[in-house]
């Protein structure tokens, strides 16, 4: 709970202010309290794919929605997502949910409270119906944007 904490602080810091270096990152995390070490920083920057943007200044930004990889894995198990209310609903090939379930909690997708797999479903428990939607969305850009 700490590092998911850590990491939306972090997404929140890089969104709304210029950071040029990690010590700056560091500096802003200390300044709300948040006592960081270089390497759990470089860690957390790596694992949220932070890059520095090459447009003028070098500044740390987040990953733009499309430039996000998807993992084959999921682009071959995963035949259809749809949500209800704040839950997602994953259709996996038959005996591929637990497989793209366990890639998916790997993804660490800041707003995902849970999930759970079966055979050949996965749900997805979000904390409300936007974070679900919103998700979904980007699931379904990143999953089947071959077939567009």
């Amino acid at each position: 709970m700490v590092k998911k904490h850590r990491q939306n602080k972090i997404i929140e810091i890089v969104c709304s202010n210029d950071i040029f270096t990690q010590e700056m990152l560091k500096k802003q995390l200390e300044d709300i309290g948040i006592v960081v070490t270089q390497a759990t920083l470089s860690r957390d920057i790596n694992e949220l794919n932070l890059k520095k943007d090459p447009t003028g200044v070098y500044k740390y930004t987040p990953p733009l929605k499309n430039q996000i990889e998807c993992p084959l894995i999921l682009k071959d198990s995963v035949t259809d997502i749809v949500y209800a209310m704040n839950t997602i609903v994953v259709k996996c090939h038959t005996g591929m949910a637990q497989a793209a379930c366990a890639t998916i909690d790997k993804m660490q997708c800041m707003d995902i409270v849970g999930t759970i797999a079966g055979d050949d479903t996965i749900f997805i428990l979000m904390p409300n119906e936007n974070a679900a939607a919103e998700l979904c969305e980007n699931f379904k850009d990143m999953i089947f944007d071959d077939e567009k």
